[in-house]
């Protein structure tokens, strides 16, 4: 599942790309065609992302609310602005893309281009991609864009210059502006959304109450927005916690402790595209881990190997559905 760094950097992706742009908005799948029609001929006025959820308001205070949930994912097509790690996932923007981005490797060929595909795609779509603030336009005569549509594409937005195909999501829904205020209210404290410490405290202030284990309520988007598996795991072994320890039992400072390095991981997070959880790496260390998540976390994806500080074995077991891994030396 996306976790909150995915979600921000889309937003991220729709605020360079889309905003202040008119959009042509369809269903080529057809399950969102009453909300493409509201959305078609509008222009994007701003994009925010909170925790796991996306929201973009268009003129006349129509909003777009997407959760991509488990499945869900955007691919991007046409004039970007991208990154590495956004042109190793070939334009989609949404899986975790924990297969890393080889950082020594170069990303653009040597007419500063690069071809992006929606996966699945029977023939490759041309994608010219911006670098930082370094622009490109689309070549004269390229056929290529907009892409066809492939595969189950719930809601397509498109500029001049730029697409992005919407699949799988758990939501694609219109809102109102009262609507979104009421979404925004279900979901916990974002570090990336208001004032950090006015978040710290609200995290604190409901997570010292349950009785729930601390891993479970780490994962609760009604206490604190963003986290998932990987994240959850690794913030978990770095505070040396045990993840079944009630949250009400956990001390305060530990607690604030949590929310502060989920707001360093998180921003951490944002920036490479990677969830990367080891800290002070040398710089080949670092390579490695941006190109391998093997080398990139602490327990996450490590059952049955070594923990990395003591050698026990690392755990790993379900938890509401979820794969919950720890040391139980280290976070005994």
């Amino acid at each position: 599942m996306p976790e909150g760094h995915s979600v921000h950097r889309i937003a991220r992706q729709f605020a360079r790309n889309f905003v202040d742009q008119t959009v042509a908005a369809s269903s080529p799948q057809g399950r969102f065609a009453d909300g493409a029609a509201l959305l078609d001929g509008r222009r994007m006025m701003t994009v925010r992302a909170v925790g796991k959820q996306m929201f973009a308001e268009f003129t006349d205070d129509v909003w777009l609310r997407v959760h991509l949930g488990m499945y869900g994912a955007w691919d991007f097509a046409g004039e970007i602005e991208a990154d590495p790690t956004i042109a190793a996932a070939n334009g989609r923007m949404g899986q975790t893309n924990q297969r890393g981005v080889p950082m020594e490797e170069p990303i653009l060929d040597e007419a500063g281009e690069n071809s992006l595909a929606s996966i699945g795609a029977p023939r490759r779509a041309r994608v010219h991609v911006r670098m930082s603030e370094q622009t490109t336009g689309l070549a004269d005569g390229d056929a290529d864009f907009p892409p066809s549509v492939v595969g189950q594409v719930r809601l397509r937005l498109l500029t001049e210059r730029t697409c992005a195909d919407l699949r799988g999501p758990t939501a694609c829904q219109i809102q109102d502006p009262d609507e979104v205020l009421a979404s925004i209210a279900k979901l916990g404290p974002d570090p990336l959304v208001g004032d950090p410490r006015e978040g710290e405290d609200r995290f604190v202030a409901v997570a010292s109450r349950k009785p729930t284990a601390i891993g479970l309520v780490l994962m609760d988007q009604a206490v604190v927005s963003g986290i998932g598996n990987v994240y959850r795991a690794e913030l978990l072994f770095r505070a040396r916690l045990n993840p079944h320890t009630p949250a009400r039992d956990v001390p305060v400072e530990l607690l604030r402790e949590l929310w502060r390095d989920w707001v360093r991981l998180l921003a951490i997070g944002v920036e490479t595209g990677q969830m990367m959880t080891m800290d002070d790496l040398s710089p080949e260390d670092h390579r490695r881990a941006m190109a391998h998540r093997d080398d990139r976390h602490w327990v996450y994806h490590r059952a049955g190997l070594p923990c990395r500080v003591c050698g026990t074995n690392v755990v790993a077991e379900e938890a509401a559905g979820r794969k919950l891994y720890w040391c139980p030396s280290c976070q005994a």
